[in-house]
């Protein structure tokens, strides 16, 4: 299993450094389905792992001037709040359905993906207060209650809502992301039994195949990565729907 699990966090990390973003949406479905935990407990590790990986990446953009740190802390702050109210949501619904509402975020996810198509000029309009306030507490809702990132989320908002360019909405998104997993996972604490073994690996073989996806992004073109990438993501949300709404209409 310590092969398996390697190779898993290795591969989502690979998919976000390849395409910016949607990796992490496979987190949870690959330790409930692969590793075995709960869903509850899933999206608990999903925090900690995207949370870490993003940090890092972060940490990598400070040096190439693409943080935004007057957005971030807004948007990331009221994200903050609102992904530790939603944490304890999950607790409040089975184990199936918790599922169903994940794979229908997937969709949502290779939906963007497929369709949202990136600015290749800067943007040149900036939005109120209110704007990012609002952008910021809607995806700290899903940050804190699945356990995603919502860099799929947060980047579109970034560039189509507040009006960032889309370097700066890249390199802002991977702050705000972090805020928001660290808000959630502190919000799940009560109550929940971590397997740090398993995080940890994710979070180190994570942060390896980030590294290495985002050098060979370089040469691989993107959009046809991420139209593959989105395929891949709605195949499995299919799956994920139809079993486990079939677990629920026979139990």
């Amino acid at each position: 299993m310590f092969v398996i699990d390697s190779f898993l966090g290795f591969a989502i990390g690979l998919a976000l450094g390849l395409l910016g973003g949607g990796g992490s949406i496979l987190t949870v479905p690959a330790l409930v389905y692969i590793v075995g935990q709960t869903p509850q407990a899933a999206v608990v590790a999903s925090l900690m792992i995207v949370g870490s990986n993003s940090a890092m990446g972060a940490f990598f953009h400070r040096s190439q001037g693409t943080l935004n740190w007057r957005v971030a802390l807004l948007f990331g702050g009221t994200g903050m709040v609102t992904a530790y109210l939603a944490a304890g949501l999950s607790d409040a619904f089975s184990p199936n359905l918790l599922m169903v509402f994940f794979a229908s975020l997937m969709l949502v996810v290779g939906g963007f993906m497929i369709w949202f198509k990136r600015p290749s000029a800067e943007a040149t309009h900036s939005s109120s207060l209110w704007v990012i306030v609002l952008s910021g507490a809607a995806v700290g809702v899903l940050t804190g209650f699945l356990g995603v990132g919502g860099g799929f989320l947060i980047v579109p908002a970034l560039v189509m809502l507040v009006g960032l360019p889309m370097p700066q909405a890249v390199g802002t998104s991977l702050i705000i992301i972090a805020m928001n997993s660290l808000a959630g996972f502190l919000g799940h604490l009560h109550g929940q039994a971590f397997d740090f073994g398993i995080i940890f690996l994710f979070a180190i073989t994570g942060i390896m195949g980030a590294f290495v996806g985002a050098r060979l992004a370089k040469n691989l073109r993107p959009e046809l990565l991420r139209r593959l990438f989105a395929g891949f993501v709605i195949l499995l949300a299919v799956f994920l729907l139809y079993d486990n709404i079939h677990q629920m209409l026979i139990a």
